[in-house]
């Protein structure tokens, strides 16, 4: 079968007065019928432009400048802005991190759900309601008749978060898009978010791309998982085979960076140094100069190998015996 979405050597650059920055650069991935793919990283690694660039929202000074993006067999690159509005909320469908990005302050929340739902379907407005009204049950809701009279100042943070959630479940699209989109929620309603997606993915053959920093929501939500580092992807694998025995440096010192995995009373592990700019990457390996296996092999772009079946990793010196304690 066919994968839901398949990335080849994406490369999405901004084209700024100081420069080229290469937000993304060769990134290659795909996501099958039902599955959940987490791409984590740092901030500034690429993983939001990555998702953007899917879903064809890179505006000026940033374009996709190479690469494809295959989406159920179409190539997704080059469409015009008419073929991106019928593909955007009904097949594909994005969370931003702020839902102020999706919901619009002005107009009443039952206004804009309908409204989503008749962009794309021929349905009455009663069941385009019933609808709303569904999706906003599903995401933990309370009281829905009323909510969806309230307009979105009338909702804290985290239930706006929900509310940019339930319109995206609106038309169980193919594909979801989440760009950290649990961040600002307590844990008691990020929990039952990410049952409620888990369970829509196996339920209804949605595939999900989980933008976060966060590794312990991705341990327990995602199949499979993306390390992206300086606009590339440096290590990919099955989640529960990457966070057990991780190959990349970088993704080791993520990983080690968890409170929960360092001693009582010890400090706390942390990457070196700094994320270097987008603007001025240094020669050949980006992590090279915060890596302490690095040497003079390492002033060549490493290529994707594949140590082990299933794994690939971007580097000279993976971790190929050890693992994390």
């Amino acid at each position: 079968m066919a994968p839901t979405l398949e990335v080849r050597g994406l490369r999405t650059h901004f084209f700024t007065k100081a420069g080229v920055l290469k937000a993304v650069d060769d990134v290659s991935f795909s996501i099958e019928k039902g599955k959940v793919l987490g791409l984590v990283g740092e901030s500034g690694s690429g993983k939001s432009v990555t998702g953007f660039s899917v879903l064809g929202l890179v505006d000026p000074p940033g374009r996709v400048v190479d690469g494809e993006i295959i989406f159920q067999g179409r190539n997704l690159t080059g469409l015009s802005e008419e073929e991106w509005r019928k593909i955007r909320g009904r097949d594909i469908a994005m969370v931003f991190q702020d839902p102020m990005m999706t919901l619009n302050p002005v107009l009443r929340i039952d206004t804009q759900m309908i409204e989503t739902v008749l962009a794309h379907e021929k349905v009455s407005e009663q069941a385009a309601r019933a609808r709303a009204r569904e999706a906003l049950t599903q995401v933990g809701i309370p009281s829905p008749d009323e909510r969806l009279k309230a307009y979105p100042h009338q909702f804290s943070g985290g239930m706006r978060q929900r509310v940019a959630i339930a319109i995206a479940l609106l038309h169980r699209p193919a594909l979801i898009i989440a760009d950290e989109p649990t961040t600002a929620l307590d844990v008691t309603i990020q929990g039952q978010i990410l049952y409620e997606v888990q369970k829509l993915c196996r339920d209804t053959g949605t595939s999900l791309i989980w933008i976060t920093h966060d590794l312990s929501v991705v341990a327990g939500l995602a199949d499979e998982i993306c390390v992206m580092y300086a606009g590339r992807i440096v290590e990919r694998g099955p989640v529960d085979a990457v966070l057990d025995e991780p190959l990349h440096p970088y993704t080791r010192g993520l990983i080690g960076s968890v409170p929960s995995r360092n001693v009582r009373g010890h400090k706390l592990m942390q990457i070196p140094g700094m994320t270097p700019s987008l603007l001025n990457l240094p020669p050949g390996c980006a992590f090279r100069t915060r890596c302490p296996r690095a040497d003079d092999d390492c002033l060549v772009e490493p290529a994707i190998t594949e140590p082990k079946p299933g794994r690939e990793v971007r580097c000279y010196h993976p971790h190929l015996l050890d693992t994390v304690a």
